[in-house]
């Protein structure tokens, strides 16, 4: 990122020129972070397909499963456990995603190529914002896809719906990956981080109300449901799917209930911004952890 190396007239003394920081420098730093992340999951297809595999799973296999035990039992009605589980779905799939992008880090602190951008003449700030924003437009590209099922878990084709759902799940995806490049800040190997993740993602997606709704919880699980992140970028999606369905309001009650604390229902433009506030805060913990690393 600095200019080519010059040698003065008759001495051969090579003399090289690094140009000062500036906020330009570090806008075309992040730009070329999120171009390099485009491009690598552009070209690594297994990647971009076994990371539907399991989202789509839950969807048509579980959804399925679950759709048919409740039609037995009786008490859905009119809602299909597809549908209610779509958002969750969606949830999980920029997830996955947005963990495994963020674990390219550890990937190229192994290769040496990580030393190469830190000692690059621009703020190390810029690294992080650019890995966070394309962990988070990967993570929703991917989740994109899983939006254009929604018929098949009958969600209407709603233009407004779907624009809403890619809107809450890139800010979900951003969170997300904030919090999965600050694991990695730290981790010399891909296998702990790994590790590390499932240990993180597996309570996070069980304790969102992805695959059950919140309401008639007992304590202590409705408890850990408030204080998973998760639940906040799994519940505006809910909230938008069930606008544009027409259920009951005792069938609302049941299967989109909120997230209430202490008996206040939680706005969805409060949860959303809970949601940025947390990638911001994980995103400046990622920051100062590559600042005073090496």
């Amino acid at each position: 990122m600095g200019t080519p190396a010059t040698a003065e007239a008759g001495g051969g003394i090579v003399r090289v020129v690094v140009p000062e920081r500036s906020a330009r420098h570090d806008l075309r730093a992040v730009k070329i972070v999120l171009h390099r992340e485009l491009l690598r999951f552009w070209h690594d297809k297994m990647r971009l397909v076994a990371g539907l595999i399991q989202p789509v799973l839950w969807l048509l296999v579980m959804g399925t499963g679950l759709s048919s035990l409740m039609a037995a039992g009786g008490p859905a009605g009119e809602v299909d456990l597809r549908t209610f589980i779509f958002p969750g779905v969606c949830a999980m799939s920029v997830m996955f995603t947005a963990m495994f992008s963020a674990g390219s880090i550890v990937w190229d602190r192994e290769f040496g190529f990580l030393r190469e951008m830190l000692v690059a003449p621009v703020s190390r700030a810029a690294i992080v914002v650019g890995k966070c924003v394309g962990g988070a437009t990967v993570a929703t590209l991917q989740g994109v896809v899983i939006v254009l099922l929604a018929g098949l878990a009958g969600v209407p084709y709603d233009p407004l719906l779907l624009l809403q759902l890619v809107g809450m799940m890139f800010l979900g995806a951003f969170a997300l990956t904030g919090f999965g490049v600050v694991m990695a800040a730290r981790i010399k190997t891909m296998q702990s981080f790994f590790a590390l993740m499932q240990m993180a993602m597996m309570p996070m997606m069980f304790l969102s109300g992805a695959l059950y709704p919140l309401s008639g919880l007992p304590t202590w699980l409705s408890v850990l449901t408030r204080l998973n992140p998760l639940t906040y970028a799994v519940d505006p999606l809910r909230q938008a799917v069930f606008a544009h369905l027409d259920v009951s309001q005792e069938l609302q009650r049941t299967f989109n209930p909120g997230v209430t604390w202490n008996g206040w229902v939680v706005p969805v433009w409060l949860e959303l911004l809970l949601v940025v506030a947390m990638g911001l805060a994980l995103m400046g913990v990622a920051i100062w952890e590559f600042r005073r690393g090496d």
